[in-house]
């Protein structure tokens, strides 16, 4: 006889619908009302768990600093390629997608709470060490031209474009924006950032990335 499957708790339910709704409709436009509503409880049941939205808003920031631990993590016994940049940051955006309440409402949020402030500002840091980190890798194997002040200046563009890019698609695809986005055409977007510096092979397959997903 199959096991049956232990129900979901109330506060993991709380969290995935807030999520749910953030996503959909934008935080600034749902109220723990709205969360209660959809889920079928009363507000004190909801309040039991969380005593307001920030706190809902605090736990599911949490949630993504954890789905970023592996991710910000240099490839460790091996030097890193392009394909590592890629794929770092095609699960970066799949991460930014999954929480993109966060980044389409980013400067209100952040604004409401100065501890989400600070612990977001780590993040953009830890970002920027790990590209920096992978660019001196680049340079070290011949796959990249750059200085240390080059890098540095990357760094920090590609943490800006990557940290806006969910806000740029919103403000220039509409309505559209809220149903899906092109991850491929983020991360290509972000490399193309750093395509000028790199060489010979590559930059070769940079091009045949960006011919193959896009």
């Amino acid at each position: 006889m199959a096991e049956r499957k232990r129900p979901r708790r109330t506060r993991e339910r709380i969290l995935g619908t807030a999520l749910l709704l953030f996503n959909g409709a934008g935080e600034p436009n749902v109220t723990t009302a709205d969360i209660a509503d959809e889920m079928e409880i009363s507000p004190g049941n909801l309040y039991y768990h969380f005593r307001n939205k920030d706190e809902i808003i605090a736990e599911l920031f949490a949630g993504f600093e954890r789905s970023l631990d592996s991710l910000l993590a240099s490839p460790e016994g091996r030097s890193a390629g392009v394909e590592d940049l890629w794929f770092l940051l095609h699960l970066l955006f799949e991460a930014m997608w999954d929480h993109r309440f966060l980044f389409r409402d980013l400067d209100d949020i952040l604004s409401r709470n100065r501890k989400l402030a600070s612990r977001f500002a780590l993040i953009m840091r830890r970002g920027a060490r790990t590209v920096i980190e992978l660019c001196r890798s680049l340079v070290a194997t011949g796959a990249m031209d750059a200085s240390q002040h080059e890098i540095a200046a990357l760094a920090d563009n590609v943490a800006i474009v990557a940290t806006y890019w969910i806000s740029y698609q919103k403000i220039s695809a509409g309505e559209r924006a809220a149903e899906t986005v092109s991850l491929d055409r983020a991360a290509y977007q972000v490399l193309s950032l750093i395509a000028p510096f790199l060489r010979g092979d590559a930059r070769a397959l940079l091009v045949r990335l960006s011919r193959d997903y896009l």
